[in-house]
């Protein structure tokens, strides 16, 4: 019996001693079942081992969330470190793997997918979202991002670079794959803090647009594009990418780029969002769309709480779509799909040297935001990094011609020209 059985018992509410009791009883049972590397410390400092080698511990602050370890999940855990009911002693990332092991032990599956219905994504409910994420503070990102403050997933030919190498290399790879040369129109829908847009403009000579939904990131886009005596090569908007044909009209680019982030566009927008990418490219003009995917073909969120976490914390009314479903409104929109990549092990790089850059500067980071968004942050960086890694989420790379018109399109009969 452990402390499920404890807690189905009709009769009454179960004391602390006797949750308590039933803790102790399934530590029990995880130890004879071939352990979890756990030490959970309670209230009373009764340490309770739920494996013969310990490399985690996580100590209880909050009595009442004894009974929510009947049945943990992930989630769950990760809101009670947020709210600061647990403490966890140890490397995030390596309590990530010993978390998985305590919800299975407990009888429930981190992988168990959860339905949920596609939502409409409004304007003002978008404009939110976006300032809840990005407008946490420009030096709080610039504490752990690389010197370009490229949010997003970066690329490692060799695996050793640097976070700033693997950036760049990221940033030349996008460039490449859209065949990038001076004069040419760049839009770059939801540019960040300008990253793309720079490079593009100061390595490959293009006349650059960028738009975001953040003030915070427009404005100081705007200045580092000043700082660079590029204000006559880029333009950097605040606007929705619903707006796009309105202000541009069509014909207006002759090559799109999309970065991180389409995952908040919503899953009944993807054919709007497509279209509206498609209304101001010229024929045979190129897009590139790199984004996160969910790995169940239902296009369902991640369940034991992980979605319903990120949702709450960090990115508010976020949906993945499975590649298929992004392929497919993609096409429909007009494009010719010609190069799709999986990233997935990049992103689990990135995402690691994030972690470590913030762990490092997690003093700093305390004088520039609350205690318990920096929880946030530690734990969302480093539970991202383990579900990259696990293959729970992925993240593509889609390249498409738009072809308006039947024949050829302008690109050459290989795909060489990305890695020459």
């Amino acid at each position: 019996m452990g402390l499920v059985d404890v807690l189905i018992r009709p009769q009454r509410t179960p004391s602390g001693a006797a949750l308590s009791a039933g803790l102790a009883r399934f530590a029990e049972q995880c130890r004879r079942s071939g352990g979890v590397p756990l030490r959970l410390r309670l209230p009373d400092n009764t340490a309770l081992e739920f494996g013969p080698q310990v490399d985690l511990t996580l100590r209880l602050r909050d009595p009442t969330l004894l009974r929510e370890l009947a049945c943990p999940t992930l989630g769950g855990l990760a809101d009670a470190y947020v709210e600061g009911r647990i403490d966890i002693e140890g490397d995030l990332l390596e309590a990530l793997p010993t978390g998985v092991r305590l919800v299975e032990a407990g009888g429930a599956s981190v992988f168990r997918r959860v339905a949920e219905a596609w939502r409409p994504h409004r304007r003002r409910q978008d404009r939110t979202a976006i300032a809840q994420h990005y407008d946490v503070g420009n030096e709080f990102y610039r504490l752990w991002l690389d010197r370009r403050m490229v949010y997003s997933c970066a690329y490692f030919k060799t695996g050793a670079e640097t976070i700033d190498e693997a950036q760049r290399a990221k940033l030349d790879h996008i460039c490449r794959k859209l065949r990038l040369e001076p004069g040419q129109r760049l839009l770059d829908v939801g540019c960040g803090w300008g990253g793309l847009v720079l490079h593009a403009a100061q390595e490959y000579g293009v006349r650059a647009v960028g738009i975001t939904l953040s003030r915070n990131q427009a404005e100081l886009a705007r200045e580092r594009v000043r700082q660079a005596g590029l204000q006559h090569s880029i333009d950097i908007q605040l606007m929705d990418y619903r707006d796009l044909e309105a202000r541009f009209g069509h014909d207006a680019f002759d090559k799109v780029a999309s970065i991180g982030m389409f995952e908040h566009v919503g899953l009944a927008n993807l054919p709007r969002y497509f279209s509206a990418v498609a209304a101001v490219l010229r024929d045979r003009g190129l897009f590139l769309n790199h984004g996160i995917t969910s790995v169940d073909v239902e296009s369902r969120p991640v369940g034991s709480g992980v979605s319903d976490f990120i949702e709450r914390h960090v990115f508010p009314h976020g949906e993945l779509p499975h590649l298929h479903l992004a392929a497919r409104e993609m096409s429909a929109s007009g494009f010719e799909l010609a190069d799709i990549e999986s990233l997935r092990p990049h992103y689990a790089r990135t995402l690691t040297h994030w972690y470590r850059r913030l762990e490092d500067r997690v003093d700093d980071a305390a004088r520039l935001v609350s205690a318990q968004t920096l929880r946030v942050w530690r734990i969302y960086l480093a539970g991202c990094a383990f579900g990259f890694e696990r293959g729970w989420i992925n993240i593509y790379q889609m390249l498409g011609s738009l072809n308006r018109t039947p024949g050829p399109t302008e690109l050459p009969l290989t795909r060489d020209w990305i890695y020459s």
